[in-house]
This record gives structure tokens, sequence and C-alpha cells, in this order.
């Protein structure tokens, strides 16, 4: 039996600053954990919590060449399959517009043996012809969704096309009536869509993006998604972040496993709080990447101060497990260019994935010098970092000689370059050092909430401002 999850934090840093320094840097790791009752199964939500939308492009674009939609037609009847008995769903058309070929009557349909063969049938009427919209096939699945709570709703959608039949305004127009309603897997095929449009649509739906290079591959790659879904337990938890008046939520990334600029898609819970919706969750880990900005408010240096508490909201409700993120400005050199090792990782996987990206815009521009020379900088940062997964997606784009030359792939296609766009998004978590033993007892400071000084851990008031450290808010514990 399901028991749900059980979320911790934690926060990796350097939290020393050069004097005058004004970016701190911190990986905050969240960790979902099955709370477990004696079950050792894989851990499911119960599938009356679970709802489905297969949104498959059926543009004029998916008979050129015919074996993608037939491939889409196989790759969503895989998908169908996937439910088990109990999974509420819908498939829809999406052209010009949103058309729900399955079920027959409004609303969602309950997967059973009877409903599947019968939306399966449906699949296999899917045929090629119109435009594309995909803020009204991603609008057609908002409304066919439910909105409680506790429901986990996923949409898996598939083109093959450029976004052409309405423009950018009323794409991000309806994403946002979506965001926190569902999580959206993006999912390309052929050679004509844009990456940028599967990363934003999945970016601002907490979702993945992914292509194939062989419309053959969708079928694997549908029942791998679906598979993905049902192990999802949590609907919608968000990060909180609340600052010191000294500093501002600069960048909030999820950087592992896969690269998501969440920054511009913050909701404000006040003036020094703000909220990211990072989706549905299971037993799992992620790492983001949060870049404080930071102004030092007074001449003070080798004190640690509070410059931001991180606290996890789930159904509502804020955990009790919070993390702090400390600064501490500093003359001590030795002391502010030591780099966290977290925080390196995820710097150094981010610039590898800006290079390829750069290459890639390149090459559509036909600037062959540009992306060759990006292309062997991201060669070159992977090789260095060790990040195997970066190097997978490089490979289709470049030859690696033994030497270390890398030269362009000749002939190479678009549809290489646009998948390996995609799919370098996703990143790996590296083997984590065992970290240091302790030497003896480890003194825990209170963090004053009000001006971010540290106490003693024995001070019942903050010896900066004077502050009641007991006073809700207004504690905490210095980290490292």
């Amino acid at each position: 039996m399901d028991t749900g999850l059980e979320f911790s934090l934690e926060v990796n840093q350097n939290r020393y600053l050069p004097v005058g320094g004004t970016e701190m840097h911190a990986i905050v790791s969240i960790t979902g954990r099955r709370q477990t009752d004696g079950d050792d199964r894989s851990p499911q939500a119960e599938p009356s919590r679970l709802a489905e939308v297969l949104v498959i492009d059926c543009s004029g674009s998916m008979a050129d060449p015919p074996t993608k939609i037939a491939a889409a037609r196989r790759a969503t009847a895989a998908a169908i399959d996937a439910l088990p008995d109990g999974v509420r769903f819908a498939v829809v058309e999406g052209t010009e517009r949103a058309r729900v070929i399955y079920p027959a009557e409004p609303g969602l349909a309950a997967a059973s043996a009877e409903n599947r063969t019968r939306a399966k049938a449906m699949v296999a009427r899917l045929s090629a012809g119109g435009g594309t919209a995909m803020g009204s096939w991603l609008a057609a699945a908002r409304d066919l969704l439910p909105t409680q709570p506790s429901a986990l709703c996923h949409v898996l959608l598939l083109t093959d096309g450029i976004n052409q039949h309405e423009g950018p305004e009323d794409l991000d127009r309806v994403l946002r009536t979506c965001v926190g309603r569902f999580v959206c897997d993006t999912r390309g095929v052929g050679d004509g869509w844009r990456p940028r449009d599967l990363t934003r649509i999945a970016t601002v739906l907490s979702g993945t993006a992914e292509a194939v290079r062989q419309p053959a591959e969708l079928e694997a790659g549908f029942r791998e998604t679906i598979h993905g879904a049902l192990a999802k337990l949590q609907p919608d938890v968000r990060i909180r972040v609340r600052t010191l008046p000294f500093a501002r939520v600069g960048l909030l990334k999820q950087a592992r496993p896969t690269l998501a600029d969440l920054t511009e898609y913050a909701d404000e819970v006040d003036e020094r709080t703000v909220e990211f919706t990072t989706g549905s969750w299971g037993a799992e880990r992620r790492d983001f990447h949060l870049r404080l900005d930071v102004t030092a408010p007074d001449s003070v240096q080798d004190e640690d101060r509070l410059a931001a508490r991180v606290d996890l909201v789930v159904a509502g409700q804020v955990t009790a497990d919070t993390a702090a993120v400390l600064v501490n400005w500093t003359d001590d050199l030795v002391k502010s260019a030591r780099l966290d090792v977290e925080v390196s990782q995820v710097l150094g996987q981010e610039e590898v994935r800006r290079a390829i990206n750069a290459g890639c815009d390149a090459y559509d521009q036909g600037d062959r010098i540009e992306a060759h020379a990006q292309w062997a900088r991201a060669v070159e940062l992977a090789t260095a970092a060790q990040d195997e997964s970066a190097l997978v997606q490089l490979r289709h784009l470049v030859d690696i000689e033994p030497t270390g030359v890398v030269r362009l792939k000749p002939n190479l296609s678009r549809i290489d370059v646009n998948v390996s766009s995609v799919m370098s998004s996703q990143t790996l978590h590296p083997d984590r050092p065992t970290p240091p033993a302790q030497q003896g007892p480890t003194e825990v400071d209170r963090l004053c909430g009000a001006c971010g000084a540290s106490s003693p851990g024995d001070a019942g008031y903050c010896e900066r401002c004077g502050a009641e450290l007991d006073a809700a808010g207004t504690s905490g514990r210095a980290g490292t």
C-alpha cells in the first residue's frame, strides 16, 4: 500500500564571498523518499488519482514521410496499453485546432480492457492533415483534466512541426493558465520542429523535452514516459525562497536530472518571498541552482549571515524541513576562492550545455565555423568534467579523435542537430564524494531572521540587533 512521500532539503555552498562580492551560488537538493509500511513493491498512486491526456500532432507534415504518422499511431496505442485500469484518460488530435477523438463523451474515460480497445481503434484512424497550434492543444488538455488538488495530471505531447498557426503570445497566454494544473512532457519527431518550442512548454509545465532520431523509436519512448508518469505520488511540490532585506533571488534553475530555468516563472508571495512550482514528484532526487544577488548591509566581515531560507510547500503546507543559505564576506582569499563540489559540478554542466546550444544555433544559421568552435569547446569541457551524457549528444554532431581533435560530422542532418540540442538538457548526478569526518563536536550557531547575523547556539537574543531568537522565523542553523 502506498503511504506517500516524505521530503528532505539540503543546501551545498561556499558561504564565503570576497569583500564586495555580490553573487552567492548554492545547490538546493530535494529528495522525495517513500514512506514505507513494509511493502517493497514499486510505489504507485491510486489509479483513480491519475489522469492522462495524449496529444498527437496530426498536421500535414506528419505524412512526410508517412512513417511518422504510422509510428505516432503505434506509440499512442502502446501508451494506452500501459495505462492501468482506473486511470482516467483521453486522446487529442492536434492540428490548427484541438479535437478530442476519445472518449466520445465529454471528459475522461476510465481505463479498462474495453475502453483501451475503443481508444486504440480511434487512434488507428488518425491521419495527417492541417496545421499546428500547440496552445489550443494544451488548452484542450487543461479543460479535460480534473481540478482536484490530489489529482496527478499528466500530458504527453508529440509534435513534428513549427507552431505556425498561433503567435508566441498565444502560446504563452495558454501556458500561464496551465502552470500547476498538470505536468507536460514534450516529444519531437522528424526534423521540422523547433527545440525551443519543446523546451519552453516542458520548462513552464515542469516536464521533460525529448526527441527521437527515428520514428520507430517513439513506441518505446512513449511507454517509458507513461511509466514515469505513473510513478508520481505527490502533485505540485513548490520551492519557497524567503530572502533577507540585503538579498534577492537572481536565478533558480533545475540543474539535475534535467536543466530547466524557472526564474521567470516565480510566483511572488510577498515582497521578500517567491515560490517556484516543480510539478509532480515520485521517489526521486532533484538538484536546483539558486543564485542570490546580495549587497553587504554594513562593513562587518567574517560573520555568518542568513541570506535566505528555503522551504518546500507540499499540498499547500510548508514542510517541517527547511534549509538556510548563508553569506560571509571576508578578505581571506583562500576561503572565498574555495569551490563547493556541488556548485562547481552544476556550473560546469550548465557551461557545457550553453556551448552545445550555441553551436546548434550557429549551425542553423549556416555558420559552420562558429558551430565547430562551440562544439569543440563543449567537448573539451565535457571531457574534463567526465560529463558522459553531454558527450553522447556531442558524438552525434562531431567526430572526436583519440588525439582530441574535433571535426564536424560530414552531411550533418537537421534531425541530429535538433535532437542533440533538446537531449543535452538531460544531466546526471555524479557520484558524491564521501565527506571528511569532522573532528570533535561542531558548534551550531543560531541565525537571526531579522538581520541575518549569527549568534552562539545558546543565545536567546541576536547579538547584533537584539531580536528574540525564540520567536517564530528568527532562528536557524548555520550551514557549512
